[in-house]
């Protein structure tokens, strides 16, 4: 998904008639949610509908390839130039790739390691720095609105 936006996001979002600023700020606002369900604990376990197949849309989607995601490739790939830039921003895309596959890849030893305890402390400072990042993105969304009116 983030490679396809890479490649072709600014496309659609001109298809769709959809600024930057917009999704931004949408983004942050539906990151703020994320995150207020990180810090305060409230996160439920996915569930199966008869109607979805999980194969089609992993849980996991939302959150690594999220709106505040694809933004930030879409604003990479648009500010690079020339082609060291655009090299460093598919290098930097594909070491995230390799480092969540990692993550997954060993998820249930680095869990036995940090124990539950550890999960709670990192679930919550994950969200206190999401919600950072939310209210980044809202506020330079905000900005870009209002750089766009004057």
């Amino acid at each position: 998904m983030i490679t396809c936006f890479g490649l072709f996001g600014r496309q659609i979002l001109d298809y769709l008639h959809v600024s930057i600023p917009a999704l931004q700020v949408s983004g942050g606002i539906l990151l703020l949610l994320i995150a207020l369900d990180l810090l305060t604990g409230r996160i439920a376990e996915p569930t199966q509908t008869k109607e979805v197949n999980v194969a089609l849309v992993p849980p996991g989607t939302p959150l690594l390839a999220g709106p505040g995601a694809i933004v930030a490739v879409i604003l990479a790939v648009q500010k690079a130039d020339g082609a060291a830039q655009y090299a460093a921003v598919w290098a930097a895309i594909a070491a995230i790739h390799v480092v969540l596959w990692l993550t997954m890849r060993f998820s249930l030893v680095i869990i036995r390691i940090i124990k539950d305890g550890g999960v709670v402390l990192i679930t919550r400072l994950s969200g206190l720095l999401l919600s950072a990042i939310a209210v980044q993105l809202v506020a330079n969304g905000v900005f870009a609105f209002v750089d766009q009116a004057t």
